[in-house]
């Protein structure tokens, strides 16, 4: 959790030559002073803009000054740019991505630049090179399982999406799963820890969504889990896939650098579901595990559970329980420790 971002509101007009107005009645010292303070933390500072001429909110958008705000972010200090859809006017959106993109680049200062056209015009097809990570989706709800007819989803409906475009992702160009709502109150920790695990198994950039001023314990240690943190943060990079469904039970899987493999069991239904998974009778074939494939029938493997709800085991036996609503069994399955025959 490197980058403080400012989204929308920050911004109130445009001054005789163009350059943007910072709001002095909340922002009094200007946004350089702001970013000064940020990085003197070690922390990192990030802005918001729009590729339309309006913001989401109403605010002075980008279109037609997207270099001479690329300039003044880099003057400011800032490292990360958020970059909205709204009032595009029709734009056509890679050509819109690619102007600002252009200008961040000719900046002089290193900007990650998020695309957020919300998965409308397939960014995973064209950002690449453009952008540093892309939205796939409306703006995420806190909730687990939900649709809105405004535009919001859940958890649920994000991970279906990251699953089906988790070959898109990779180093430097990452599937934004959108923001965290831990900590927002909505769902129960168990939804929460699922929720947390998800983002970790996609490879998903990290970013809290709640008021870190009032997060309980209990939400600091899902967002803070230093198990969780290493699976997400793992360099290999690759996004986990579904290998299969059992009885409402996604089983998601994870290649990790050291040949380690990451597992999550979610349960996706809403009443509590009996998992009766057998390791040595399942073997996992995909391209990114290292050899094409996970089997440990002849070679069993140590079990970390990340949640530390549970010792750690080992896949000689089935993994027999019975999930909680909305629960998710989240394991490292290390290559380096070995159980004893």
């Amino acid at each position: 959790y490197e980058y403080i971002v400012i989204d929308d509101c920050w911004q109130v007009g445009r001054d005789a030559q163009g350059c943007i107005i910072p709001d002095s009645a909340h922002f009094p010292n200007g946004m350089k002073a702001l970013a000064d303070y940020v990085h003197s933390k070690g922390l990192k500072f990030g802005l918001y803009s729009c590729a339309g001429s309006k913001t989401c909110q109403g605010r002075p958008g980008s279109r037609g000054f997207q270099f001479q705000d690329a300039r003044q972010y880099a003057e400011w200090g800032v490292d990360y740019l958020k970059y909205d859809w709204c009032s595009n006017e029709g734009q056509n959106a890679r050509a819109a991505y690619k102007t600002m993109s252009d200008a961040l680049k000719a900046c002089g200062r290193p900007i990650v630049f998020s695309i957020c056209e919300w998965g409308e015009n397939e960014p995973w097809k064209w950002g690449k090179g453009i952008g540093h990570l892309w939205r796939i989706t409306p703006d995420i709800r806190d909730c687990f399982d939900c649709t809105f007819n405004w535009g919001g989803v859940g958890v649920l409906q994000i991970l279906d999406k990251a699953v089906d475009l988790a070959d898109a992702a990779g180093p430097g160009h990452w599937n934004d799963l959108e923001m965290l709502e831990i900590g927002n109150g909505n769902q129960t920790e168990t939804e929460y820890r699922s929720h947390m695990a998800i983002w970790c198994m996609m490879a998903a950039p990290l970013m809290a969504g709640n008021d870190l001023r009032r997060m309980n314990p209990g939400d600091r240690d899902i967002l803070c889990n230093p198990e969780a943190l290493a699976i997400n943060q793992d360099s290999l990079g690759r996004s986990g896939f579904k290998y299969m469904s059992l009885n409402n039970v996604d089983i998601l899987v994870r290649a990790l650098s050291d040949g380690d493999v990451a597992f999550l069991f979610l349960n996706r239904a809403n009443e509590p579901t009996t998992l009766d998974y057998d390791w040595n009778a399942n073997t996992v074939y995909h391209y990114s595990l290292e050899n094409g494939r996970f089997y440990v029938a002849k070679e069993p493997r140590v079990l970390v559970d990340v949640w530390g709800k549970q010792k750690n085991g080992t896949t000689k036996k089935p993994l027999k329980t019975i999930l909680e609503p909305h629960e998710g069994l989240f394991f490292r399955v290390k290559k380096s420790e070995k159980p004893t025959l």
